[in-house]
């Protein structure tokens, strides 16, 4: 690989790290916002819960980041992440998804070109690595959204994400 090709896979890696780390910021500003009996409420039947949410993230990034591009077993079970209707505590959801992060992490800190571009099957899908990645990056922040908005209906109050940041600055040319 030259050194163009080294720094647009480590951009890419490190780049995808920092997002998953903004998703985990996020999810536990939103928990240490609502209470333990919180957890496991849903919206309605058709939706689920902020624990049901961490279980389905935990087990998507491991399906996808852990499992196929750290080249494991795959030990899901997707139905289970839905079904919960509790087992896990505030602590031990945001434990169990550091855990998952930071195991994601270590496999993306590990790629290289040739995992990046290798064509697998995951969920019935194939994908290449950088598609793994994209996938289980873009799925984290979609959910991380759903439990920010689930949190905010709960406690009508702002989550103050980015308080102390001037999100009005332009871009420079």
């Amino acid at each position: 690989m030259n050194n163009i090709e080294d720094d647009l896979v480590s951009e890419f890696l490190k780049n995808s790290s920092y997002r998953l780390d903004e998703g985990t910021r996020m999810i536990k500003i939103s928990l240490d916002s609502i209470s333990e009996s919180d957890i496991w409420k849903k919206p309605n039947e058709s939706s689920n819960s902020i624990g049901n949410q961490i279980a389905h993230i935990c087990g998507n990034m491991t399906q996808y980041i852990i499992a196929s591009l750290g080249e494991r077993d795959d030990y899901r079970n997707r139905d289970e992440e839905f079904s919960m209707t509790g087992g896990f505590t505030k602590s031990q959801l945001i434990q169990k998804l550091e855990d998952t992060v930071k195991e994601a992490k270590i496999i993306l800190k590990q790629c290289n070109k040739k995992q990046l571009i290798k064509i697998r099957e995951v969920q019935g899908f194939k994908l290449s690595g950088i598609g793994i990645v994209i996938h289980a990056v873009e799925h984290y922040s979609y959910h991380t959204g759903q439990i920010a908005f689930w949190t905010k209906l709960m406690t009508n109050k702002d989550l103050g994400f980015f308080d102390g940041r001037d999100l009005n600055i332009k871009n420079e040319l």
